[in-house]
């Protein structure tokens, strides 16, 4: 036991020690409920570059830093027993860091391609999935600078957005949209971060 903790703790194994630790901190957190597992994701993935893409951040890290570990520490124990010092042993306690790392690398891509069928992509909801969808007037008018309406996603869930009509609409029919109304979500506008809306009775009868 003192061998092993002496090389837990001993260069290079001491760095995967330090953040093996984070990750048992970590993983803890998950299991309480207090982190989710893809926390660290954000929107650069895996680590494409890398090629550890397919599975969360925290996963990919978590298996380069116990590989590792692992492999350092198999690596420290015969250079603690060869009896090296000085600059002997510090050059190959360098050499089996980069060995460590390399190794991690290795064996984490290779593990990467089953783990990734359990990490399914999941595409983000959009504002454009709403595009094409009907949707329920909820204020008392719509015209270009001001409407609401309330609008029903693929999953059932509502959602109340902003919607304008366009001119040429609006001189149509200024009264074409009000309250309890059905309209059409044909685009969205990103700078306004509102929906183009038209009455739904007349798109209809126009095609």
């Amino acid at each position: 036991m003192n061998e092993f903790l002496s090389a837990s703790f001993a260069f290079p194994t001491i760095l995967f020690s330090a953040a093996l630790v984070v990750v048992a901190g970590f993983w803890l957190l998950v299991l309480l409920g207090a982190a989710e597992h893809d926390a660290f994701d954000g929107d650069v993935g895996s680590g494409p570059a890398a090629g550890l893409a397919g599975v969360p951040v925290a996963v990919a890290a978590s298996l380069l830093i116990l590989t590792g570990w692992f492999v350092s520490l198999a690596g420290a124990v015969p250079l603690r027993r060869s009896g090296l010092t000085g600059g002997a042993y510090a050059a190959l306690a360098c050499g089996l860091l980069i060995a460590a790392a390399l190794a991690a690398w290795v064996v984490t891509r290779g593990l990467l391609h089953p783990l990734a069928k359990l990490f399914p992509d999941e595409r983000a909801p959009s504002r454009q999935d709403f595009i094409g969808l009907t949707c329920t007037i909820r204020t008392g008018r719509v015209d270009t600078a001001f409407g609401q309406a309330e609008v029903a996603a693929e999953d059932g869930a509502t959602a109340l957005v902003q919607v304008r009509l366009a001119e040429h609409d609006l001189r149509k029919d200024p009264t074409g949209l009000t309250a309890g109304s059905t309209g059409l979500l044909y685009a969205y506008d990103e700078d306004g971060e509102f929906f183009w809306v038209a009455p739904y009775g007349s798109l209809e009868s126009a095609a």
